[in-house]
């Protein structure tokens, strides 16, 4: 069970700091029922996840399996600063009222991975703002200016002469006086958080906590377009709170061989039933297809349900395959002739007009199923269905 246990948990990870500590803790649990804690910070800078973020709340969930109770870290506090990580300038600081929104949607969409029984939803505002001046100053003191800037995104900005405020200094700081706080036995955060968790081992000792919590990393999840991390400014994501239909044609449209990162780091299927699965593309006994769409079809239960999963693949087949229009697509009107451009934009099935004339030029938009290249084009009275690409739809009525 050890065995098993700690194969699962290393499963897909980047690097961890102190293994040893993590199969003492496993150990503990299995031979004596003795719980631990594992940590996981959030800062609700936006209202939904994807599932980049779930990479991070899959491994937490394994945890949960194995003994612990999870921390689940709300940055309320630390998020009116922002996390410096990976910026290459100062990130606007959020208001409360939107912190407070978008916290409402995190947990939401969390507990459709975590075992909420098993959850603590902690606020770091409950023991920062407390700490005052004087607890900060302390705080200050424990790092020295040359250690900061050992942090690779900080020296990039400092040799470029971009501003870094001193706030930003602070964060990381507040990020490992959480883990004093809480007692954390284990922290779990991307690669690109490395330097914030190992601040959390260092400031248990300063504070003589008497532990240092051992330190998961898991790598970041590649996009849509399998090069770039996923993201919501790139627009290769796929989110949590995605449509089913959308859900499900987004991870069919990966590569195969961004296929098998997804497996690792998103599915629940066990590490011999992928190995096996992987096995059975290479013999030719099963189709890439059918994988691909095995996978797709369990993410998209997960965060609807069987029954709607089962239901985008079939509309999915019906318009992929069989070349049919979505039996529910939305409908707009508009009163006199429209530019093709703007239609597609009232439409919402493009984000702007420079980017519909893009589209338009290379072939990946149609009216009535047939492919335009004219981005003059005028929409007069009639009834047009419009599409951008495989997914994007929409019935227009021009009066």
């Amino acid at each position: 069970m050890l065995e098993d246990a700690l194969r699962e948990i290393n499963r897909g990870s980047a690097e961890i700091i102190d293994n040893e500590r993590i199969e003492k803790l496993l150990k503990a649990y299995f031979d004596n029922a003795e719980s631990y804690t594992v940590k996981c910070g959030f800062d609700p800078t936006a209202p939904d996840l994807h599932l980049g973020h779930t990479v991070l709340l899959q491994k937490l969930a394994t945890f949960q399996k194995y003994g612990a109770r999870v921390q689940f870290l709300i940055g309320d506090f630390t998020a009116t600063i922002g996390d410096p990580t990976g910026k290459s300038a100062t990130r606007k600081v959020l208001s409360k009222k939107t912190i407070l929104e978008n916290i409402s949607s995190y947990t939401t969409q969390a507990f459709k991975i975590l075992d909420e029984s098993k959850t603590d939803i902690v606020y770091n505002n409950d023991w920062l703002e407390p700490l005052g001046a004087i607890g900060m100053l302390e705080l200050a003191s424990t790092l020295t200016v040359a250690r900061m800037l050992e942090r690779d995104d900080f020296s990039k900005r400092f040799a470029s002469q971009t501003p870094i405020a001193v706030s930003e200094f602070i964060y990381p700081l507040l990020q490992g006086y959480d883990s004093v706080y809480l007692k954390s036995d284990i922290e779990i955060g991307g690669t690109d958080q490395k330097f914030n968790l190992l601040m959390g081992r260092q400031l248990q000792k300063v504070y003589e906590v008497k532990k240092q919590q051992a330190v998961l990393m898991m790598p970041i999840l590649e996009g849509l377009d399998g090069v770039q991390k996923m993201s919501k400014s790139l627009n290769n994501y796929i989110g949590v709170a995605d449509e089913p239909n959308d859900m499900f044609g987004k991870v069919l449209s990966i590569s195969d061989d961004l296929m098998w990162r997804f497996y690792l780091l998103l599915s629940t299927k066990s590490l011999d039933e992928i190995a096996s699965i992987k096995n059975g593309v290479l013999d030719g006994s099963l189709h890439p297809k059918k994988v691909k769409e095995d996978l797709a079809l369990e993410i998209t239960a997960r965060y609807h349900s069987k029954e709607l999963a089962n239901a985008a693949k079939v509309e999915f087949d019906k318009i992929h395959s069989k070349n049919k229009i979505p039996t529910d697509i939305p409908e707009f009107s508009c009163e006199g002739e429209v530019w093709i451009a703007k239609a597609l934009v009232d439409c919402n099935i493009e984000p702007s007009t420079s980017q519909a004339r893009r589209d338009i030029k290379q072939g990946a938009v149609k009216i009535n199923q047939e492919k335009i290249h004219d981005m003059k084009l005028q929409l007069t009275t009639g009834e047009y269905i419009l599409q951008v690409g495989k997914r994007k739809f929409a019935k227009l009525k021009v009066y």
